[in-house]
């Protein structure tokens, strides 16, 4: 209707593009936790090598890191678990990403696996800004947000954590924390 300067269209459409691919993001994750709730995703359980996995996590998120200047390492053995591989590698992911988005730049990701007496497992420890105590009770819950000034910048929907939490129960895994603020965070999964 010629109410917008030809000019402004360009920008007014990345930013209708922008935000529609923001609200396609949260629906699906809001998808992947109401089927991960009532239990009703259909996923085969198979033998993975969860180090794979986790190699596999890391090169989709060379992009994100370089950007960043962050540094990912993955140390560990192959070690083959039966589980729903869709689901652990969406759980790695939002571990991983979270710990790269919430990186200082120039910080450092490390990826380790390890066989133990409990089983398998997984640690994802960052140089990021860390969570205050107060916090840490609350990260996995949905929409929950530690540095809201940051959350628009940084991207994401608020429910990584939660999506780990609920694929955790799924798989019959445990997931623990540990942070200190401005000196990083460190999750543990427990296959």
């Amino acid at each position: 209707n010629n109410m917008v300067q030809p000019d402004d269209v360009p920008r007014f459409s990345g930013k209708i593009y922008d935000e529609s691919q923001r609200l396609i993001t949260l629906v699906g994750d809001i998808i992947k936790l109401s089927q991960l709730d009532s239990k009703e995703v259909a996923v085969p359980f198979e033998d993975i090598d969860l180090y794979d996995t986790c190699a596999a996590v890391i090169s989709h998120l060379e992009m994100a890191a370089a950007k960043r200047k962050v540094t990912v390492s993955l140390t560990g053995e192959h070690i083959v678990i039966h589980s729903a591989e869709q689901i652990a590698e969406e759980m790695i992911f939002n571990l991983c990403d979270n710990a790269i988005k919430y990186n200082r730049i120039g910080g450092t990701v490390e990826v380790s696996l390890r066989q133990c007496l409990d089983g398998v497992e997984l640690t994802v420890r960052d140089t990021g800004i860390g969570i205050a105590d107060a916090d840490l009770p609350h990260i996995f819950e949905r929409f929950f947000r530690v540095d809201k000034s940051h959350s628009k910048a940084i991207g994401g929907t608020g429910l990584g954590l939660s999506i780990v939490k609920h694929g955790a129960r799924f798989l019959g895994a445990s997931v623990s924390v540990e942070s200190t603020p401005d000196v990083g965070t460190t999750v543990r999964v427990l296959f």
